[in-house]
Order: C-alpha cells, then sequence, then structure tokens
C-alpha cells in the first residue's frame, strides 16, 4: 500500500520502519529533515517537505507526534495532511492526546470523505523497535478492518476498543496504572534498600509472584543503577496523567494515586528531570 507516516521520535521511526520491511510504499515526514533523512538511508522510500505532500497519494497516513497542539498543527494548517488526503483515504494517529480532538478530527476528515482512527499504543521504544507494541483502536469497524494488518506490523496486541476516542480513552486506563505501579515499585526498591536487603534478590524473588509486573521486571535493574536516560520521559507522562486527570473531572471521578504520582513527576521536572525515565520516581524518594 502507498502510506505516508507523519513523525519520525522514538516509536514512529521504528513503526514506520516495520511498515516498510513488510513491503509497503513508505513517505516520511519530520520535522527534523535530518531523522528523515537518516530514516531515508536506513530503509528506503521516500520523503517530503510537508505534511500535505505526504498525505497526497496515501491511502493510509499515519501521525505520532506529541501532544494536542502538534496533531492539530500537523492535521490542519495550512501545508497540514488534510490539504494533501483524498476521499476514501485514512488516518491513523498514534499519539497519545485526548479523545476530544480525536473525535474533532474524525468528524472534520468524515466531511471530506476521509476517515480517522485513534491509535495509540504502550510498549514503549522497545516494543517499538521489536514490533511487540500494545496498540488500542478507536475506529468504526469498516476502518480497523482495513488498518488492522498493517498495525499488525508491529503491534502484538492489536484490539479495537469501539469507536473514535475509545483508543484516547484506554490509553488513558494504562498510563493510570502504570503511574501507580512505578511508584509502588520506587518505594519497594526504596524501602527493601533502608531495611538492608539485597535488592536484587528481593525483585528476583516477588518478581515471580503477586508484586510481579513489567515496570518491575524491565526497570528494577536501571533504578537500582540510578539510570534515567532511557524510555518513556516525564514531561510525556505529566502530559498523559493531565489528559487522565482532566478526563476524569469531566466524568465525575477521583483518581487520587494518579493526582499524586503527577504531582510527584512534576517535583521531578523541577529537579530537571523532564526528560528522565518514568522510572525516575525513585531518585525522587531518595532525594526527598
Amino acid at each position: 500500500m502507498k502510506i505516508a507516516f507523519i513523525g519520525l521520535g522514538n516509536m514512529g521511526y521504528p513503526m514506520a520502519g516495520h511498515l516498510a520491511a513488510h513491503g509497503h510504499d513508505v513517505t516520511v515526514y519530520n520535522r527534523t529533515v535530518a531523522k528523515a533523512d537518516a530514516w531515508l538511508k536506513q530503509h528506503g522510500g521516500h520523503k517530503a517537505s510537508t505534511p500535505a505532500e505526504a498525505a497526497a497519494q496515501a491511502e493510509v497516513v499515519f501521525t505520532c507526534v506529541g501532544n494536542d497542539d502538534d496533531l492539530s498543527q500537523v492535521v490542519l494548517s495550512e501545508t497540514g495532511i488534510i490539504q494533501g488526503m483524498t476521499p476514501g483515504s485514512v488516518l491513523v494517529d498514534h499519539s497519545t492526546v485526548s479523545a476530544t480532538l480525536s473525535r474533532d478530527l474524525a468528524n472534520t476528515l468524515k466531511g471530506g470523505g476521509m476517515a480517522f482512527a485513534d491509535a495509540p499504543v504502550s510498549g514503549g521504544q522497545q516494543g517499538a523497535q521489536r514490533g511487540q507494541l500494545s496498540i488500542m483502536c478507536g475506529a468504526e469497524e469498516n476502518v480497523f478492518a482495513r488498518i488492522e494488518p498493517l498495525l499488525a506490523s508491529y503491534g502484538k496486541a492489536v484490539v479495537r476498543m469501539g469507536n473514535v476516542g475509545s483508543g484516547q480513552l484506554t490509553k488513558m486506563v494504562n498510563q493510570i496504572c502504570v503511574a501507580g505501579l512505578i511508584e509502588a515499585l520506587a518505594e519497594g526498591l526504596h524501602f527493601a534498600e533502608k531495611a538492608g536487603l539485597d535488592t536484587g534478590k528481593a525483585m528476583q524473588v516477588i518478581g515471580q509472584g503477586a508484586a510481579s509486573s513489567w515496570q518491575l521486571v524491565n526497570r528494577h535493574a536501571t533504578m537500582l543503577a540510578d539510570e534515567y536516560n532511557h524510555g518513556f520521559a516525564v514531561d510525556w507522562m505529566r502530559k498523559d496523567l493531565d489528559l487522565c486527570l482532566e478526563e476524569a473531572a469531566g466524568l465525575g471521578i477521583s483518581l487520587p494515586v494518579t493526582r499524586q504520582v503527577n504531582d510527584f513527576y512534576r517535583e521531578i521536572q523541577a529537579m530537571q528531570g523532564g526528560r528522565w525515565d518514568t522510572s525516575s520516581l525513585l531518585r525522587r524518594l531518595k532525594q526527598s
């Protein structure tokens, strides 16, 4: 298929690469041109000078950008995707943004005979590189049927959650759960160290029981080594948790743990740790 991929960050770069490896004709666009050039050198394909140019011949357009403002700009600006898409094409957004924006974009594109799917992902940069992402998708059934084989090129779990917006709501559930898990892991490690335990052994044994999680298995060693220059940045998690809390307020519900952990990440930002991995909650505990 003719595909456009907009946004070659830590996630988008390998995801677009998987599409190319599966034989699709991929045109990429990235604000930092050097990143697009590096991708072309590695994967072949084509480079566009604007999102509109990238989308012009594409049957499916993918986006993977930072936040609501970034997505609105890349889709709706004078050189945006909407200027290049044609009737019958589909825009698949892998960004983590508000469900409201996803629904608004879907309505806008529908008016031009185009379709939209929100498809946020979980699994981190490693998951993207290995083609092992979990993809939660909001789309009409016929649209999902068209894009599912493409998503499967880098997704180990590709699930339609419902209509547009439901993918973003599911990603919020993911971030709510992850925030609490990381803080609990940080507190457990901190407790183990202060209690004089061999923390590595402690993680090994509890990792085989009910306390195990992806975060424990994949992050405890780097947390113990005080290494945080990898993975999902605190700045992005703050953005995501703000979305969760805004949505919760609209639903009239309280998320006390999520709110508390969001405040902890705010403290880490004040420590100049906005680009640290989210597991840096342990560093905050040690310095508090």
